[in-house]
């Protein structure tokens, strides 16, 4: 005997009314609301099949998208196990990339549900505000910022999270970990960035010391009319770039929002690769950062605003920057170490002139008079001559990465 839904029963009464020429087919299948075509297929089966033809023929059939009982223990073994924390969203996403498991985000979360696992990501209440308009194009704002938290969840030292996101994309420029927030973290977070892509247009962050100084100036800034700045702000602006500093984080919201994506999915990832150091992290970091922009960056609405720029540019403004005067010997001192000036011919000299000494970003050091480079110094020989000997005195290199400083790493601009 078969069972009849109510709207079943109700297409059964109206097949018999057109039988009985109560209704026409037309209005029958007003009534429906299906085609007039379609009418007519449920007539046919009801006059072969009687009320058996109003009933869909998928009734009783398993469903061929039905997720079988060994798929469904192997995602709750996953979510046990090996994704332990995971998201749902990111659970699906490791599931179809990793583990070949193709289900909907929805089918994971009511098979989690199910057995009593909640989401380890609450959800927050809405807030209604409106929110900045994106830029039009990429490239005109870049959005930068630090996350200090324990991202390898004690199996590690805690670190800094530095990164750059695009404003008008969404996309995660580049992004790397330090010790702290520093002055050469985020002069190699720059550098990195414009060689890749070009120079931006603005640059909005928060008040960190990095960027911004309530100092006094000082009487040559005075005279000169110069506003105190910090060696980043220097940098930015000998580059031409707009240093935008927000009041709040609420303004920066797209880069705050990117770090709770990250201390949820990154944080996953790292536990997945059990990663304990900060090499290890970072290589964790470099995987994962395509997939999250394929994911979730946005489309410009305009041409792409980056500014053309030369690597010799970015290199000398990208720096630290002190003064020396020379000696009468020709050579000033610089952190405790003597450095010899080259002399340009047996008569010429550059004693007691006031020269620049630039510190890249890798150690070396180079001397300029006005803008021409008058001696250089690579990092191994600012290392034999007992640079990295010294105290270090400034933050700038503090936090640099041994890979890209020798050891000891105590050079200080």
């Amino acid at each position: 005997m078969t069972t009849l839904t109510m709207k079943e029963e109700k297409r059964l009464k109206i097949v018999e009314r057109v039988y009985r020429g109560e209704l026409t087919v037309i209005q029958a299948a007003l009534v429906l609301g299906i085609s007039e075509r379609q009418f007519y297929r449920i007539k046919a089966r009801v006059k072969k099949h009687g009320a058996k033809g109003v009933v869909h023929g998928n009734r009783g059939r398993p469903c061929k998208q039905k997720v079988t009982e060994k798929t469904v223990k192997r995602i709750i073994e996953l979510a046990q196990g090996k994704y332990k924390d995971f998201n749902d969203h990111h659970l699906t996403d490791k599931l179809a990339s990793d583990e070949k498991i193709t289900v909907s985000r929805e089918k994971v979360r009511r098979i989690l549900r199910a057995q009593g696992m909640g989401s380890p990501k609450k959800r927050r209440g809405i807030k209604h505000r409106s929110r900045r308009e994106r830029k039009p194009a990429e490239g005109m704002m870049l959005q930068v910022d630090g996350s200090p938290h324990d991202w390898m969840e004690g199996r590690g030292p805690r670190l800094c999270l530095i990164g750059a996101i695009d404003d008008a994309t969404s996309k995660v420029m580049r992004a790397f970990f330090v010790q702290a927030e520093s002055s050469w973290g985020y002069f190699k977070l720059f550098s990195e960035t414009f060689r890749q892509h070009g120079l931006p247009q603005l640059i909005y962050t928060d008040r960190h010391s990095v960027f911004w100084t309530d100092r006094q100036p000082t009487i040559e800034e005075q005279l000169m009319g110069n506003k105190p700045t910090t060696e980043v702000g220097r940098g930015l602006e000998e580059l031409g770039v707009t240093l935008v500093l927000a009041h709040s984080p609420q303004a920066k919201g797209r880069i705050e929002r990117l770090w709770n994506t990250f201390q949820d999915r990154l944080v996953s990832e790292l536990r997945l690769a059990k990663a304990k150091t900060i090499k290890q992290a970072q290589a964790v970091l470099e995987r994962y950062l395509p997939v999250h922009n394929r994911k979730f960056s946005k489309p410009a609405v305009a041409e792409p605003a980056w500014r053309k720029v030369t690597a010799l540019q970015i290199e000398r403004a990208l720096c630290f920057k002190q003064q020396r005067t020379v000696a009468k010997d020709n050579t000033i001192t610089f952190d405790g170490t003597i450095l010899q000036i080259p002399r340009i011919s047996p008569f010429g000299s550059h004693a007691n002139k006031r020269i620049d000494v630039h510190v890249l970003l890798d150690g070396a050091v180079e001397l300029f008079y006005k803008t021409e480079k008058i001696a250089s110094f690579d990092s191994k020989m600012t290392r034999t001559m007992g640079l990295y000997r010294t105290p270090a005195k400034r933050e700038g290199f503090r936090y640099g990465p041994i890979s890209l400083l020798p050891s000891p790493q105590k050079l200080s601009p």
